[in-house]
Order: structure tokens, then sequence, then C-alpha cells
């Protein structure tokens, strides 16, 4: 399980106040004479917590802030403000260090070495999380399997498909066999049969009891697989609850649908 609480994240605006032509975004850094500096919370206070076992995923529009969150929930960025935990086995884990090591994280920019194997790159990284040889062998073995990998885990990465990088980033994640997956994107511009394998993935970890959290765009197949869905609008949630009860909730026949109407409400609140 992992728990967020009243997540922040401000980053500081700076553009020139003759003609408000944007300067770039940058964090803590002051401005000079002639320029405007404006504070912007691309996450606004969100709280969330997604239980062992469950499939959460994060829908938005672009700029919603949701990459912002996984990066706060993966504690990769510090948040300006709340607090990011883990909690295994009715142990309570809040430092970022030890928090990292039960997640898995994937970006969908994650680069890779491209002149190593598959095969290469998660037996170096088992090393790095200290697991002996021959459970590295035996895990990679696994994941492997899982994700349909035998015909390609010993080409050298940068000679792959996309879809076959794709999979080769999401064993990266798994080598350590972490208890939550944090997945941004994960199946954006994949084939049917790769965007399959990653889906089937995440359902077979849900049934190992794993916690997963993430966002995607495709509505159907957030539909199909999620067990609940929360949704973000300039960065905060506007709503929340299985596929079915939003679509309830709405009077919608889809999840594309539930998902047009209040973001299209949310637009003429944001007018008024």
């Amino acid at each position: 399980m992992i728990v967020a609480e009243h997540l922040v994240k401000t980053f500081t605006k700076i553009t020139k106040k003759e003609d408000g032509i944007k300067n770039g975004i940058k964090n803590g850094i002051g401005t000079g004479k002639g320029t405007r500096k404006t504070e912007i919370r691309a996450v606004d206070d969100i709280s969330l917590t997604v239980g062992d076992g469950e499939i959460v995923g994060i829908l938005g529009p672009n700029g919603a802030g949701k990459t912002t969150l996984l990066r706060m929930m993966s504690k990769l960025m510090k948040p300006t403000e709340g607090t990011v935990r883990i909690r295994e086995g009715g142990e309570e884990i809040s430092d970022d260090l030890e928090v990292k090591r039960h997640i898995g994280y994937l970006s969908n920019n994650t680069k890779l070495y491209g002149r190593l194997s598959p095969r290469e790159l998660l037996q170096m990284l088992g090393t790095v999380y200290g697991m002996e040889e021959g459970k590295t062998g035996e895990r990679i073995g696994k994941i492997s399997a899982m994700l349909s990998m035998d015909s390609f885990l010993d080409n050298r990465i940068e000679k792959l498909s996309t879809g076959q990088t794709q999979r080769a980033s999401i064993a990266r994640c798994l080598i350590h066999d972490p208890q939550v997956y944090i997945f941004d994107e994960p199946t954006l511009g994949l084939d049917i049969l790769s965007s399959a394998a990653i889906i089937d993935f995440m359902k077979g970890e849900k049934e190992r009891g794993k916690t997963v959290l993430y966002s995607t765009h495709y509505m159907e197949e957030a539909e199909y697989l999620c067990d609940r869905i929360v949704m973000i609008h300039q960065g905060r949630i506007i709503s929340e609850g299985t596929p079915d009860a939003l679509k309830a909730e709405n009077g919608k026949g889809s999840l594309r649908d539930v998902f047009t109407e209040l973001i299209r409400k949310e637009g003429m609140q944001d007018e008024h």
C-alpha cells in the first residue's frame, strides 16, 4: 500500500513584465529587473491511498499534473508540501531511500543502456540491489516469461523494437520484486500485442497482491483494467471512483464521455 497525504508541488514561472513573454520555469530562483515571478501549483493538495491488490488509474489532460504527482509518489521529486509513505506487512516506511526500494517506477522517457542486452541490464541491476547471483538469474527467467521476452532477452537493447524496449524497461522495474508499481503511460505508442503483454502483466501483479498506480490517456484501457479511477485537472482531484460508479454518477455510457464532461465543466468554472 502507498499513501500520499496533502501533496503540493509549486514551481516559479518567470515572465517579462513588459510583454508577458514566457522566460522559463525555475524552482527557487529569483528574478532580475523587468521580470515578474508567479507561483504555479502543478499539484494542489492531493491525498491518495492505493491498496494492496489494487490498480488505480490517473487520468487527466496534458498539463494536469499527472507526471509531477507520480514522480513525487515515487520519491524522485521532493514535494513542496505533503508526505508519501509505504505500508507493508504492518510496517510503515517513510524514509525516502527505503520507500524507493519498495517501488518500481517507469517513465515513458526512461533511457536504457543500448549496448547491453536486457539480460545483462537485469544482471547489473540485481547486483545494485544486492541480490545473490543465483536468485538474480531465477528472477530474470520469471520476468522474461511473464513479459514474453525470451526471443530478445540476449539481443542488444539498441536493436530492439519500441514494444520490446518498453518491456525491457518494465523488466528493469521488476528485478527487485517491489510491492508498489508506479507507471507513467506504460503503453503509450505501443502496438496492440506489446500493450496487451503489459496490461496482462499489471493484471497478474494485482492478483499477486501488488499495488499498481499508473497514468494513461487511453480511456478504454483504464476502464478495462482499473479498480478505481482518479481524474485530475489543474493539479487537483476533480472526481474519483470505480469506472462503473463514475459512469452512473455522471449519466454516461463510457469513461471517455465522463472524462470529457468533467473537463468541460471544470473549464466553464474556470471562466467564471
